[in-house]
C-alpha cells in the first residue's frame, strides 16, 4: 500500500468515526485534528471521492526554468537517433551543434518523454519503426543488435531445445561444518528440464567439478541414451584453465563436451544454477541445520540426495517448459526430441560403463578426492 492511499483511508477513518459518533467534536478531539480540517476533508470527499483525499503535490514546475522547445526537441531527436547514449554524452554531442543543454537537463526532458533508461528508449525506437517503416542508421542497429544480445542472455530466453543440449554447473558455498571445515556443492541442471544434481566436497578445484559429472551426471543421461553436448559454467578457476593440464578441461575433452563460459562480471548469465542454489539454501540448507546436527560429510549428503530426489520427481515447477510437471516428468518426455536430434547414441553405453574413454580422468578424480 502506497503512502498516498494510507493517508486518503486515515481520513476517510476519520469521516467514518464521526457518522458513528454522531458528533464532529468528540471525533476531531479523538484524532487529534481541527474541526476545520474535518470539514475540509469532507468537502474534498463529497467533490472527488477517496482520490481527492489523497496527499497532493504542493511543488509546481517553473516553467521558465525549462529549456527551450527547440532544445527539448533536438535532445529527443537525438534519443531517436542515439539511443545508447548517456545523458553526459547527449550533453557533449549537443554542444557540438551549438545546441547547450547540462546533463541533468538532457535527463529532466527523458523523464518528460518517458525516455530515462536505455530499455525504453529502444522500446521508442522499435514503435517508432514499425508504425513509418523507418531506416535504422548505423548506431541505431548496433544499439538493437546489443540489445538482442543481452536478451538472448537471460536466463528465462536461454536457448535450449531438448535434454542434453545445454547443461548449468556452478559451485555454492554451503558454510563450514564442524570437524570437517569448509563445505562447497558442485551442482549442474539441465536447462532444458531442470532436473538437478548435486554432490558435496571439501575442496573447490577443477578434480571435483568433473567428479560430479563422471559419477552423477553423465551416467544419467547415459542411462536414458541421451548425449550431453554443451555445459555452461563460470570463469572461476575450478572450471577453466589450460586444455592440456586442467583436469576439468581434460575430462570435457575426452567426453566430446563443448564449454561455454558465462559473460565476464554477469552472473545472471548462468541464472538457472544461480536460482537452483536460492531453491537449495532456502528450503534444505537452512531448514535442515535447524534440525539436524551433522557429524560427517556423508550425513549431509544422504540428505541432500533425498532433498534433489524429492526436488526431481515431486515438486513440480512451474517454468517456461515444465509448466506445472516435475522436471523428470518434463526430462521424460523430451528424451524423445533429443533422441531424433542425435546423429548418433552414445557409443556402447551399456557395454562400456558411463564414462568411454574417460577412465584416466575418473581415476584421477577418485585418487584427489580420496
Amino acid at each position: 500500500m502506497s503512502a498516498e492511499l494510507k493517508v486518503a483511508r486515515n481520513k476517510m477513518k476519520l469521516l467514518d468515526l464521526a457518522e458513528y459518533l454522531k458528533n464532529v467534536s468528540e471525533a476531531c478531539r479523538v484524532s487529534g485534528v481541527s474541526r476545520q480540517h474535518f470539514y475540509d476533508i469532507k468537502q474534498a470527499f463529497a467533490e472527488g471521492g477517496i482520490d481527492a483525499l489523497r496527499d497532493q503535490s504542493r511543488r509546481k514546475p517553473i516553467l521558465k526554468n525549462r529549456v527551450s522547445p527547440e532544445v527539448e526537441e533536438a535532445v529527443v531527436r537525438m534519443a531517436d537517433d542515439f539511443p545508447a547514449y548517456g545523458q553526459l554524452r547527449v550533453a557533449n554531442e549537443l554542444k557540438k551543434h551549438g545546441v547547450v543543454v547540462s546533463s541533468g537537463g538532457v535527463r529532466s526532458i527523458w523523464l518528460r518523454h518517458n525516455l530515462e533508461t536505455f530499455d525504453k528508449r529502444l522500446k521508442r525506437l522499435e514503435e517508432k519503426s514499425a508504425q513509418a517503416g523507418i531506416v535504422f542508421t548505423e548506431a541505431q542497429l548496433i544499439a538493437l543488435e546489443n540489445a538482442k544480445r543481452e536478451k538472448e542472455s537471460d536466463p528465462d530466453s536461454i536457448e535450449t531445445h531438448h535434454p542434453g543440449f545445454l547443461i548449468s554447473q556452478d559451485t555454492m558455498y554451503v558454510g563450514c561444518l564442524k570437524g570437517v571445515g569448509r563445505i562447497y556443492q558442485q551442482t549442474v541442471v539441465d536447462t532444458y528440464s531442470a532436473v538437478a544434481f548435486a554432490k558435496i566436497y571439501e575442496t573447490k578445484v577443477p578434480v571435483t567439478s568433473a567428479d560430479l559429472l563422471n559419477d552423477r551426471v553423465l551416467p544419467f543421461f547415459e542411462e536414458h541414451g541421451v548425449i550431453v553436448q554443451r555445459v555452461l559454467t563460470d570463469r572461476g578457476t575450478e572450471y577453466c584453465g589450460k586444455e592440456e593440464t586442467h583436469a576439468y578441461e581434460l575430462f570435457l575433452g575426452l567426453n566430446e563436451i563443448e564449454h561455454t563460459c558465462t559473460k565476464t562480471k554477469h552472473p545472471q548469465t548462468n541464472g538457472i544454477c544461480e536460482r537452483f542454489h536460492q531453491t537449495c539454501l532456502n528450503e534444505f540448507y537452512k531448514v535442515t541445520f535447524r534440525k539436524k546436527m551433522y557429524r560427517t560429510m556423508q550425513e549431509l549428503q544422504d540428505d541432500l540426495d533425498l532433498f534433489i530426489k524429492d526436488y526431481n520427481e515431486t515438486r513440480t515447477h512451474q517454468g517456461v517448459r515444465c509448466k506445472g510437471s516435475t522436471p523428470m516428468q518434463t526430462f521424460l518426455t523430451g528424451v524423445g526430441l533429443a533422441l531424433a536430434k542425435q546423429i548418433s547414441p552414445p557409443a556402447s553405453a551399456a557395454e562400456n560403463g558411463p564414462l568411454n574413454g574417460s577412465s584416466e580422468a575418473a581415476n584421477r578424480a577418485a585418487s584427489a578426492l580420496g
